[in-house]
């Protein structure tokens, strides 16, 4: 790779922005800070005495775990995705712009939509969400799968990675994953469904309709991580797991991380109230499941205060979702 962004701008750096012409002539580069807590790529803040602009690169690995290779063209779904929204007002009014993509770099600067933080803090214990800001998720979601993608890039590479750990990685019994080390007893209780060959049949069936082709626009990971708020106003980020197929793939991972979150019950089900889409209740509550499970007993873990009676709670729940 030509260029490769690391923790300081550093003088090649910036020779490189300028003679590629990201920066005019009376542009002096004030400061440059990590933005947030990037999962998959390397996101920087980059500020001059003109503006403030966010710099994402896509790398062969994922960023916050570095020995899991990666589709490094991920970084064009999501400019793929950013255009195919550009006309729809609603959306658009989500999302930052996309100024330049640079394609040998796997490069791209985006709009700065301004410092705020991302949605995380529900998991924390006790924090309720907003009911207008998650409604207001709802319109997005809504106006989302009301597109209809027009030779949308194939993204079979970020599918692929998913479905691994989403579908198999954390059902195997022996994945070199220590759930001790996360929370004791955890290990004991992800190992009722590793060994749950039914649980194991039917997940694997998802897996297959999840891989194969659908006809729905959809984000691919709209979960806490990638809403963001910036003042009083809701946000929409990082889109390179985009892929066409079922429309309850999103709602289900929305509603998944509701679940785990503790929201109130009467707030989940004003997300299914004002969903306007006509949906299949046994896919939907399928998909609710296996991210309720990856996210419990798979790599991909999150900040939840919750304990071990919780978290058992809400895995046979999932499992009662996925065989209902």
């Amino acid at each position: 790779m030509a260029l490769e962004l690391n923790e300081n701008f550093d003088l090649n750096t910036e020779s490189f922005f300028r003679n590629a012409g990201w920066l005019s002539p009376n542009e002096t580069i004030i400061s440059y800070e990590k933005a947030g807590e990037g999962n998959m790529n390397f996101v920087f803040r980059l500020t001059t005495n003109a503006r403030s602009i966010i710099v994402k690169q896509s790398r062969a690995y994922v960023q916050k775990y570095p020995q899991i290779a990666a589709p490094i063209e991920r970084i064009f779904v999501e400019d793929a995705y950013y255009q195919q929204i550009a006309s729809n007002q609603t959306m658009a009014s989500f999302s930052p712009k996309v100024l330049i993509v640079d394609k040998t770099n796997h490069l791209m600067l985006m709009e700065d939509l301004g410092k705020g933080s991302d949605y995380s803090f529900l998991y924390k214990r006790d924090m309720v969400i907003n009911e207008a800001d998650l409604l207001q998720f709802v319109t997005y979601l809504n106006a989302l799968h009301d597109i209809e993608p027009v030779n949308f890039i194939d993204n079979s590479g970020m599918k692929n990675l998913n479905a691994e750990h989403l579908y198999n990685y954390p059902f195997l019994v022996e994945n070199g994953f220590n759930l001790e080390l996360i929370q004791e007893g955890l290990q004991v209780l992800a190992n009722h469904f590793k060994t749950n060959e039914t649980l194991k049949k039917a997940i694997s069936a998802i897996n297959k309709r999840y891989l194969s082709n659908g006809k729905y626009l959809l984000h691919g990971d709209f979960y806490f991580g990638s809403w963001l708020k910036v003042g009083d106003k809701p946000k929409i980020i990082d889109p390179e797991f985009a892929f066409c197929g079922d429309r309850e793939f999103d709602l289900g991972v929305m509603i998944a991380h509701l679940k785990m979150a503790q929201q109130p019950s009467e707030l989940i089900n004003k997300v299914l109230e004002k969903y306007a889409h006509s949906i299949d209740s046994k896919l939907l509550n399928a998909y609710i499941g296996c991210e309720i499970l990856r996210r419990i007993i798979g790599l991909a873990q999150l900040p939840l205060e919750l304990n071990l009676d919780e978290k058992e709670s809400l895995c046979y729940e999932a499992q009662n979702l996925i065989l209902a």
